[in-house]
Order: structure tokens, then sequence, then C-alpha cells
């Protein structure tokens, strides 16, 4: 709670001079009859007196002004202290991934009470008047529901709030310092606490001051900024409305200014390897923005609000700290290819993710994800898919990966898989599969070492053994009717798929020609 006296040694050393905060406590509260309390060990003497290297910091007026530049720091701790400890991340995250599930299911029964029908004896106005209140009910229990959540998320923001405040408070501090050591008066000292630091002044370089300068007068459409060690974006940015292109890319910025947002013909948005620790929330004006790059940066959470750019064709969050997508990502996101969220930790996908038609590529290794939602398989036009490196968080994929039929590349290696659905021998155009270093024992391994093609074929033959090991319990129950039997239903599509990998069935089976295996398969196609 208190500030780390190696990171923050002006602050550590001034906080500590400032009187606790808090109850008073008595002799006769502390001793205890039966328990009595352990002599007082004498306090261990520090290796040096920052007084020493600093002598100022004993000067009453540094004091002064430097007690009155801590008193917000002073304040939040106190308040800190009382609310507890940071929660930990996991319970952190898990609010989060509530939170999210809450809404859903909100969402779920709005629209059930939206769409349920109107009873014939009762008035259009009542009916209306009734699905209001309905309305009001189920969002008053959501929200019953959240406060718990909520307020475990917003001590986990104010301990992260806290953490930056240290930090400006010892860049004041050490101002504050420095007017001492020049031999400043008690006005400079306190002109030096209430003023910004000129580091603002000293980071809008002369090159960003020239762009600003010239695009009054010019259709300036691409802005390039990348690498110039930039702590800071002016607000005047957004003034340049012809801007189609602009990369702020390998910088030190922390904040993006809200007045972004009236870049209306920006299409592409380079942010990648700078300190962002969240996105503002004006980014979803951005209507015609197709490719944004936020790799490398702190990014704990996507806002919400960039599922209204729809436009959007990539999107690269990939080496953040993002937990969790926004809900409706997939609803909105109709228009994206590409979507790069590798090094993240990502413990699941929303169900909307099954949304994104268009969706080309999707790299998610390197995450935490435990699974993937059943709507995966509506992804029908996905072409390379990376799973890599989630260790033993996944274990299974849903059969409705077989519905994946323009897949090219999958990579599943470094998982805990052990067993392929048996839906995966639909997956005709898989060129590219890598299942190093996961526990797999269906298909076996010497048929892994085979390749992309023999996997499929095995894959393919077993399920036809596992229809045909169920015909006969099938026919008895449907004693009475037309025994049309269950493989004429339901292998059509393996008739293709046989079509198309059937040198490699026969191979497996053994032989160049048609065995007695390959005449038995063909029957029952």
């Amino acid at each position: 709670m208190d500030p780390n006296p190696t990171k923050f040694p002006i602050l550590s050393y001034v906080m500590s001079k400032l009187p606790s905060i808090g109850p008073k406590r008595t002799a006769a509260d502390e001793f205890d009859i039966e328990q009595p309390q352990p002599l007082p060990q004498p306090p261990k003497e520090p290796h040096f007196d920052i007084t020493e290297r600093m002598p100022h910091l004993t000067d009453p007026k540094v004091v002064a002004a430097m007690n009155s530049a801590v008193a917000d720091v002073a304040q939040t701790r106190s308040m800190l202290k009382t609310l507890g400890e940071r929660p930990d991340h996991e319970l952190v995250d898990t609010s989060r991934m509530k939170l999210a599930e809450i809404e859903a299911n909100l969402s779920k029964r709005l629209e059930e009470v939206v769409l349920s029908p109107r009873p014939p004896e009762m008035e259009r106005e009542d009916w209306r008047s009734d699905l209001a209140v309905k309305e009001d009910e189920c969002r008053k229990a959501a929200e019953q529901e959240k406060e718990e959540y909520k307020a475990l998320i917003a001590l986990d923001e104010l301990h992260e709030a806290y953490e930056k405040m240290l930090k400006d408070a010892e860049r004041r501090l050490e101002k504050i310092y420095e007017t001492a050591v020049a031999g400043g008066d008690a006005e400079a000292l306190e002109q030096a606490f209430g003023e910004k630091s000129s580091e603002f002044k000293e980071e809008v370089n002369e090159e960003v001051i020239a762009i600003l300068q010239e695009a009054p007068g010019k259709s300036v459409e691409r802005v390039d900024l990348s690498g110039r060690q930039l702590r800071m974006l002016p607000e005047a940015f957004g003034k340049i409305r012809s801007l189609i292109v602009l990369n702020l890319s390998n910088n030190q910025l922390a904040v993006i200014p809200d007045s972004i947002a009236s870049l209306e013909n920006l299409e592409e948005l380079h942010l990648s390897s700078n300190l962002l620790e969240s996105l503002p929330d004006s980014i979803g004006l951005l209507f015609s923005l197709k490719i944004l790059d936020v790799s490398g940066n702190k990014l704990i959470t996507l806002p919400d609000s960039i599922c209204h750019c729809r436009s959007l064709v990539e999107l690269d969050a990939s080496l953040n700290k993002l937990s969790y997508l926004p809900t409706n990502i997939g609803f909105e996101l109709v228009n994206l290819k590409r979507l790069s969220l590798s090094l993240n930790k990502l413990r699941s996908l929303p169900t909307s993710i099954g949304e994104i038609k268009s969706l080309r590529l999707l790299d998610v290794r390197f995450n935490e994800l435990h699974g993937l939602p059943r709507s995966f398989g509506n992804l029908t036009n996905l072409e390379i898919l990376n799973l890599s490196n989630n260790f033993s968080d996944l274990t299974e994929l849903p059969d409705t990966i077989g519905d994946l039929i323009n897949l090219k590349e999958l990579d599943l290696s470094n998982n805990q898989i052990h067993e392929l659905p048996d839906t995966f021998g639909r997956l005709d155009n898989l060129t590219v599969l890598k299942l190093d270093e996961n526990p797999l024992v269906i298909p076996p391994k010497e048929v892994i070492v085979e390749g992309a093609e023999a996997i499929k074929a095995y894959m393919i033959k077993r399920r036809l053994d596992i229809l045909m090991a169920e015909e006969p319990q099938i026919m008895l129950e449907e004693m009475g009717q037309t025994p049309t039997g269950l493989v004429t239903r339901s292998t059509s599509w393996l008739s293709g798929a046989v079509s198309n990998v059937f040198g490699t069935v026969a191979g497996y089976l053994g032989g160049g020609g048609k065995s007695d295996a390959d005449h038995y398969l063909n029957q029952q196609l």
C-alpha cells in the first residue's frame, strides 16, 4: 500500500513523515495478559539516509511544499487501507467474465420479453405497459446481480489509479526539489508544485508542430510519426480532417486524445509498441477505419465502442493484457478479415465470434483459452487458424470445427488435446496441420506422422465405423418405421469427402489396388 522506497524514494520519505490516519491505539488496547506481545525489536538502520544525499529535504519550506503535493496520494492511501488490498488478478478476470455473462443473459431475457405475443384478451396499451414493467424488472435484477462484481473491479481500478498517482507524485516532488536546489524561494516552490510540468512543451517536438501548422493550408492524407519517442499527441491532431493514414507506432504514448474521433476519413491507424493502457471510447466514431494496429501495448480491455468501427478489415491487438473481448464484437465487425489476438490472457471467445463470416485469419496463440464456442463452426470462410500454445488450458475442440470447409492451415501445437472431433474429416481443404506436443490418442501417433491427408482419412473411417456400430440399435428403436438406415441418412457428406481422399484411405488400409476394405466402404456409401 505504501510507496516502494526503491521506486519512489522521495515520495516514500515524505509519506513516512506524514501523520498516520486512523484511530490511535492505547497501551491498554495492545496489552493481552494471556498472549503478551514480544519485546519490540530495535529498528534496522537503513543503508543510507536520503537526507544525506538530498539535504534540502530537511528545509521546512520544501517539506511544506512536498506535503501539499502529496495530499491526494495520502488521502487515496488512507481510503485503500480501509477498502483492502488489491484483488487477485484471476478474481478480477472472473468478475469481468461474469459481467459479460450477465449482459448476455439480460439481452436474451429482453429479447424474449419483446418478442412475446400479446394475449388476445389484453389491450395493446396495457400489453405495452406490461412489457415495459417486465423490461424494467429484468434490468433491475441484472444490475443487482452486477453490484458485487462491479465493486471488485472498481477496487482493482482504484489500486491501478493509485499506482499512476504514485508516479505522478514522485515527478512532482522531483520538480520541487530541483527548484529548491536552484535556490528558489517559497513562491517558486509553490509555483513548481502548482503548475504542470514543462515536459509537455518539450514533448511536442518541432516535427509535430510543423505538421499542425501545415495542415490548415494543405490536404494532409498521410502522417508518419513512428519512432519519434513521443509521449503525448496534441488534441489539435483531430483538426486534420483529411488524414487517411496515421502511424504513431514505436513511441511512448500513454494516452490517445478523444479528438481523434474527428478524423472522419481515417482508414489506417497504427499505434503498436506504445504504453497505452486503454483506448478512448471515441474511437468508435472512426466509421471509415479499415486497419487498426494496437499490438505491443498494455491494453487490459478493448472499448465496447470499437464494435462501431464496422469498416474494420484488420484488427491486431496482439501482445497486450486482454482478458476478454467485447461481447458484441462479432455482431458488429461483419467486414473483419484478419483478427490477431496472440500473446494475451484470453480465456474464452465470445459467442458472437461466429458471426464474423468474412474472417479469413484468426490468431489466438499464447493465450489461456479453455475452449471454443459452438458458434465457431459458422466461420466458413476461415482459411488460417492458430490455436497453438494455449498449453494446459485447451483440452478439446467443438465438433462444429468440421464445418470450417475452407480451412487450409490449422496449428494446434502445444496444447492438451487428447482427441480430435469425429467431424475432423470434413476439412477437405486442410493442407497444413500442426499437432506437436499434444497427448493425442485419437488419431494415434502412427497416423499423425503420415500428415494431414492420412489424419483426415482416419477420421472419416472412424466416423463410418461409429455410424455402422450405432445402426443396429437405431433400427431396433425405429421398429415399425421405414428402415431407411442411419448410414443412408447421415453420410451424404462422407461420399464427397471419401472421393477426395480415397487414394489416401486405400494406402492407409494397405495395398495399391482395391482391397476388401475398400469394397466394404463402397458398399456402405
